[in-house]
């Protein structure tokens, strides 16, 4: 008799733009590779999903998200692979989710590149991994020499944001912070209950409150009146992962035991971040009039052109409050401008250079390799591998 395929479960909330991008890695691998019988059911945050009683199959993906999950999988007694990035006692899955630390390491250079200088972070009460997130936040702060505000707010049916919560007190919170500032939030729940805080207390976003996702749901993210940016979790690659681990212990295999950590994609910036919280026109005319020539080769003296300042002046102010040149400043724009345009676009290299200001793409296989050590090609085949 022949061999049928390998059976796994995937026990994941397809109804979020997480879930379903989980799903599209697992698929991507299986695709690939040696073909497997996927069950995979349509469900949301709040279901309790389970394998039914009776099922057989040779490996589980799953979201674990309580000990009572964890043990009826341990049970099952077949290989598990978990994606959550929820802490719990007892639990000794392998693992392959989110890399929290590198999510609030983005979250601040994306506030300190926009020129903030305060901060504040909406957390949710009860949620491991929100507590992680916003430790995580705070260290990078700190470790800057810059202070974090928190506000903190019951949730609903896991990290959805209590729709009673009190909008007075959040919108005198609100009103206490030094302006302009940016806040970071665990999902657009939480974001969403920010930027109505904001209009409750009559505050500009994004021009006096800066308002960032730690997750990138794009339709809840735009459906916002101010649309709201968010950080873009690798979850085709968390799923492409999950499965080559779930395939290597079902060939009896021992990988190690430490959970594999994916680093976001990068922020996906809407209209709640969309501003520069600089105080010096000077700088702030620079650093817009680079943004605005992202698609041209321009030099630090296109810039002086453009600004009344002397050329040390310039290097002076750009130092002290970004704590980069003028020249870095250009390049650092460049370079996500091409990043942007390798992960999100199928433009041909030259097209993408030619784009992202670089002038030639020689000299953007140059950047790549000197800051990430893969040509532009590689690069773009390994985001799209996962």
């Amino acid at each position: 008799m022949k061999k049928a395929f390998p059976r796994v479960a995937v026990l994941v909330p397809t109804a979020s733009q997480w879930g379903r991008g989980v799903v599209t890695g697992i698929h991507n691998y299986v695709r690939k590779h040696t073909p497997w019988q996927i069950f995979a059911e349509p469900h949301s945050e709040r279901d309790k999903i389970q394998v039914p009683e009776g099922w057989q199959g040779e490996g589980i993906i799953a979201r674990v998200q309580s000990l009572s999950m964890a043990s009826t999988l341990e049970k099952a007694g077949i290989p598990v692979v978990n994606i959550s990035g929820i802490r719990l006692k007892k639990s000794n899955f392998h693992q392959v989710t989110t890399d929290i630390e590198a999510a609030a390491r983005i979250a601040v250079e994306h506030f300190l590149n926009r020129g903030f200088r305060n901060f504040g972070y909406f957390s949710l009460l009860g949620l491991s991994y929100v507590s992680d997130q916003q430790s995580a936040y705070m260290r990078h702060l700190k470790e800057l020499e810059f202070s974090c505000a928190i506000y903190t707010s019951p949730a609903k049916r896991g990290a959805i944001a209590d729709w009673t919560l009190n909008m007075d007190n959040l919108a005198a919170w609100l009103k206490s912070l030094p302006k302009p500032v940016g806040i970071f939030t665990w999902n657009a729940s939480s974001g969403r209950q920010l930027v109505h805080g904001c209009q409750w207390a009559g505050l500009n976003v994004p021009e006096e409150v800066a308002i960032l996702s730690g997750a990138n749901d794009s339709l809840f993210c735009e459906m916002s009146h101010v649309p709201i940016s968010g950080v873009a979790a690798a979850t085709e690659t968390i799923g492409h992962d999950a499965a080559v681990l779930l395939a290597q212990l079902m060939k009896g295999r021992r990988p190690s035991r430490s959970p594999k950590l994916i680093a976001p994609l990068g922020v996906v910036a809407r209209q709640s971040t969309d501003t520069l919280a600089i105080r010096e026109k000077p700088l702030a005319d620079a650093v817009r009039f680079i943004r605005e020539h992202v698609d041209q080769p321009i030099q630090v003296q296109d810039i002086l052109d453009h600004v009344p300042l002397s050329r040390s002046a310039l290097e002076r102010l750009f130092v002290r409050v970004l704590q980069r040149t003028p020249g870095e400043e250009i390049r650092r724009v460049h370079f996500e401008r091409a990043k942007h345009l390798l992960e999100q676009t199928d433009m041909p290299e030259p097209e993408v250079a030619e784009a992202a200001g670089f002038g030639s793409p020689e000299y953007m296989v140059y950047v790549f390799t000197r800051q990430l050590g893969v040509s532009p090609i590689q690069y773009r085949k390994k985001v799209r591998s996962r």
